[in-house]
This record gives C-alpha cells, sequence and structure tokens, in this order.
C-alpha cells in the first residue's frame, strides 16, 4: 500500500481502523524515493498491512482516481498550461515551470507551489473529485492583476456508450401541411400564444399563420438588410419571455455587410398592431464578423434562466483558414454557442457565471466552444439540457448533450469530426465526446438539430428527442437517459429538403422543407 505525499511527515506511526470489525491495527512506516518527479512514497514495514482491511466484511477501499499531469509555464505576466480541463474524479498534477524572471508560484483549489525562482520546477498533486470551474493564479502581490490568473475547468467523465435498443414510433404520428413560404428556416411562437405561429424564412421575412391562416403582410421585413445565399440569411427570431409586456423579440442574421457578416438584433412589436414589429426599432447587440459566408450557425432561443443563447459556426469550411481554425480559439465568437442578456447594459451584460468571464484573452460570452455547424439546437426546459445538432465535415454528423449547469464544455471540433480523428495536430481540452454520431453516406449529408417532443397529443414521444438529416429528410427519435442514448427509432415521416424543426406555444412540433413546405406533426389517427 502505497500514497504520494509532498514531505516526509514528523511522526512515523500509523494507525487504522477497518470498518466492519472494530479492530485498530498500528504500524511504522519508512521512506524512500520513487522516480516519479519528487513525490515520496509511504510503504507499510510494520504492524499488519493496511490491505489486510480488503478482506474483513464490511471494510471499504478507497479507489485510485486518474492522474493526468498538466504542464504549466510561468511567465512575467502570464501562465501558459498544456491543457485547461480534466474529467471529473482525475487528480491533477500540475509541473510548474518557472519561465520568467522573477519569482512566481501557482495557486489552485487551496494548493500551491512554493514560491518559484527563475528556472526553478515544482511539482503539485490536486484531486478533482467533481465537475466545476476553478480558479488559478500566482499570489504574488500583484501579478494575478497583470494577468497571471484563469480558470481550470472540470467537466462530467462522459458514460460509457451502450447500443440503443429498437423503439417503434413509426404509427405515431403523420404530417399536417399548414402552408408553403420562402426557404422556411425557423417556426416559433411567442410564449402562451397559442392563436399564431411565427414563420422566419431565410429569405428575410417573418410570416404569420393566424389560427391556421396566413397573414398577408409579414410581421418582419429585413429583405432589404440581409445577404442571402445558400447558407447566409434570415436564420432565426426568439421572443423574450416577456414579450406579452415587452414586446422585445431577437433575430440572428447575416447582414450585407463584408462576407455576410453575422448581426444578433433586438427589436419591438408595433405599438397598435400586435400582427406588425416596428421595422425601425432595430437595436443591435452584437455584429460577428464573418471569413467566409458559410458554417453560420444561425439558433435562438431563451434558457430557463431568461438568458439568450446564440449558436455560431466556425465561419469557415476552408477557404481561408484552415478547417476549424478558429473554434478551439475563445478569443473570439465563432465557433461557439453565446450567452448574453439582452436586457441589461450597453448594448447587453454577460451573466456573471458565465464559465470564462474571469479568463483573461476570453470572449466572456462565450458558454460552450470547438463547434463546426451549430445550425440547430434545443435547449428543453424540463431537464436543464441542450442538444446541438453539429454539422461534420466529409465522414461525420454529430449530436452533442451539453446540461445546462456544466458551460465551458469543449466539443471537440477539430480535433474530432464526430468519435473520429480529424486534425491530429490540433490542441483539444478535454473535448466531451457526441451524445450520438453517425456515417454520411449517398443519403445521408447534413445533420438537422431538432426538439425534445412535449407534445400532451402524442404522449408517446414525451421527452423523447427528434432530430432528421437534409438529404434523407427523415426524422429519428431518441431516447437519452443519464446523458445516454438508451433507445431510437424511426419516426416513420419523410420531409424532402428538411431544414428544421420548431415548437409554437401549445408544444406542437414543426418540420420544414428548403422547398417551402412547412408541416405539422399531428397524432395518427387510424383510417
Amino acid at each position: 500500500t502505497s500514497f504520494a505525499c509532498a514531505r516526509k511527515p514528523k511522526s512515523t506511526a500509523f494507525s487504522r481502523v477497518c470498518k466492519g470489525s472494530g479492530r485498530t491495527f498500528h504500524g511504522r512506516v519508512a521512506f524512500r524515493l520513487v522516480p516519479r518527479g519528487r513525490a515520496v512514497v509511504w510503504i507499510t514495514t510494520a504492524g499488519v498491512a493496511l490491505s489486510t482491511c480488503a478482506a474483513l466484511p464490511g471494510s471499504t477501499v478507497a479507489a485510485s482516481s486518474e492522474t493526468i499531469t498538466v504542464q504549466v509555464n510561468a511567465r512575467d505576466f502570464s501562465f501558459a498550461l498544456s491543457r485547461r480541463s480534466v474529467p471529473a474524479g482525475s487528480t491533477v498534477r500540475f509541473v510548474v515551470h518557472n519561465r520568467g524572471s522573477t519569482e512566481h508560484d501557482f495557486v489552485v483549489k487551496s494548493r500551491r507551489s512554493r514560491l518559484l525562482r527563475p528556472g526553478q520546477s515544482q511539482s503539485i498533486a490536486v484531486p478533482f473529485a467533481k465537475k466545476g470551474t476553478f480558479r488559478f493564479l500566482c499570489s504574488v502581490p500583484g501579478h494575478a492583476r497583470l494577468g497571471m490568473r484563469g480558470l481550470f475547468g472540470v467537466s462530467r467523465r462522459p458514460p460509457p456508450p451502450a447500443d440503443p435498443a429498437p423503439i417503434d414510433t413509426s404509427e405515431v404520428a403523420t404530417l399536417k401541411r399548414i402552408g408553403a413560404f420562402e426557404r422556411p428556416v425557423l417556426v416559433t411562437a411567442p410564449p402562451g400564444d397559442t392563436r399564431r405561429i411565427f414563420v422566419v424564412e431565410q429569405t428575410g421575412a417573418v410570416q404569420v399563420v393566424r389560427e391556421g391562416i396566413s397573414l398577408p403582410r409579414p410581421f418582419l421585413d429585413l429583405r432589404g438588410q440581409v445577404k442571402l445565399s445558400s447558407e447566409p440569411g434570415l436564420l432565426s427570431i426568439a421572443f423574450a419571455p416577456d414579450y406579452a409586456v415587452s414586446g422585445r423579440f431577437y433575430v440572428l442574421y447575416n447582414s450585407t455587410a463584408g462576407n455576410g457578416d453575422i448581426r444578433i438584433s433586438e427589436f419591438r412589436r408595433h405599438r397598435t398592431d400586435p400582427d406588425l414589429a416596428d421595422q425601425y426599432s432595430e437595436r443591435i447587440l452584437l455584429t460577428i464578423v464573418k471569413p467566409w459566408e458559410n458554417h453560420n450557425g444561425g439558433m435562438l432561443q431563451f434558457g430557463p434562466d431568461g438568458f439568450l443563447y446564440a449558436s455560431i459556426g466556425d465561419g469557415d469550411s476552408g477557404v481561408f483558414n484552415p478547417p476549424g481554425y478558429f473554434a478551439q480559439r475563445r478569443d473570439d465568437l465563432l465557433g461557439n454557442i453565446l450567452r448574453i442578456d439582452p436586457r441589461k447594459g450597453d448594448p447587453y451584460a454577460v451573466p456573471a457565471d458565465n464559465p470564462f468571464v474571469d479568463l483573461d484573452g476570453a470572449r466572456p460570452e462565450i458558454w460552450a466552444y470547438g463547434l463546426r455547424n451549430p445550425w440547430r439546437f434545443w435547449i428543453d426546459h424540463t431537464t436543464g439540457s441542450m442538444f446541438v445538432g453539429d454539422a461534420g465535415n466529409a465522414r461525420r454528423e454529430e449530436i452533442d448533450l451539453v446540461p445546462l449547469d456544466e458551460p465551458g464544455a469543449n466539443l471537440g471540433w477539430p480535433c474530432f469530426e464526430g468519435t473520429l480523428q480529424f486534425d491530429a495536430t490540433a490542441t483539444c481540452d478535454g473535448p466531451v465526446p457526441p451524445l450520438l454520431d453517425y456515417s454520411r453516406s449517398d443519403d445521408v449529408c447534413a445533420v438537422i438539430g431538432g426538439v425534445v417532443a412535449r407534445d400532451p397529443r402524442m404522449p408517446a414521444l414525451a421527452g423523447r428527442y427528434l432530430f432528421g438529416d437534409f438529404c434523407s429528410g427523415k426524422i429519428t427519435v431518441l431516447e437519452v437517459e443519464s446523458e445516454q442514448v438508451k433507445a431510437s427509432g424511426d419516426l416513420g415521416v419523410v420531409v424532402p429538403e428538411l431544414t428544421s424543426f420548431g415548437v409554437d406555444a401549445a408544444q406542437r412540433i414543426y418540420v420544414m422543407s428548403l422547398r417551402g413546405d412547412v408541416f405539422r406533426l399531428d397524432p395518427k389517427r387510424e383510417t
């Protein structure tokens, strides 16, 4: 029995009570150095060996955790870590090197190195039993303020994969056509408004369908401000949780500037006509410069915390930059899920508990990163989980699952495309594996992230996640439990050139085609 310690203790005596026996064993220990850096190992040499306890009824033996080595280079005045996140249950061996010209130390989770002179090094072992975000810094007065501080993330340890069981949902739903539109990409409704749905057209308009009838005038018309191409356009709308009172809503679109720079803006409802927006009320919250016109992401949704989440693609499939060039960087907003508070600040506020608020050089708006083209995500308010459909490069398509209480997740692009390695030269700190990934083929080409079903008319789908693929048009149903796919099945309906999913205020689900059709999923009735 052995374990590492920082220094030789004053006493070499030990005692150990074995649970289940009521007996106490005593002994002494000796010390020797072993080739594990500067660690010292205790070895029992007298009395009864501690392993004797393991054979006694009711005894417990602590499980050893995974040890991960992280190199820490301290400079004047910054830290460079070989990785900034590990899975929960790990013990991290921080090897601290002072590469600067003055004295520095390293402090994390109340553990600290000694004050190191230039050229000196020291290792400290720190256990991280639970997920969370932990600050590290240099405690020399003034050094943290100059930049020697940051955040170290501990993510959940993914459960082992399991083969999902088949489920038969082929006789649950049918498609009811709602109408024809111009390149529809989203259907939604204000909270509590069960009479209307709002259809987002990629061409730049938002149409209103009231009690099944399409109104002649669009709710919002941005066709003169939107860059329209294969991927760019008007991509999303989200109504504020208090829309009935405030009249505020938010849109994400590609502007005509540059290569279709992304713009997230706030608008207000017309003062006298509830079926119209005030066209001149635009308040630009955020502009993101695009290196190229594709990989925009494009989803907006309010979470149960009242904050606005937005998905942003990595901005370039490889035209001007290598694939995934921006996804692992946290000094820009490309390749991320963002989280902001548009009700406060000028032009918005950043929630204080965003994971990278205190990380020097990182954009505080980032909530999750390492994404390629997260066209559609969905936050399930019931479980507090976010499902992200991230379009792959050439081989795999993936669905990611990120619990809202685990911000800061690195979803792995470009190190991985789904579960396959993509760029062996890239560095990704603690990437989270996808919930599900699948291979591309002739009729499978681009994942379309969907929604969690909560329609009371179809209890067989309750709590299950629906998603599709643009080329096949098929809709897949997943049953997810403990962050694992437990079962999956085919819904039995096909939407050619499937572009998106949507949910209205009554929790009814919509699917739409790039060809123009919008359908509602209704319960299938026997004929």
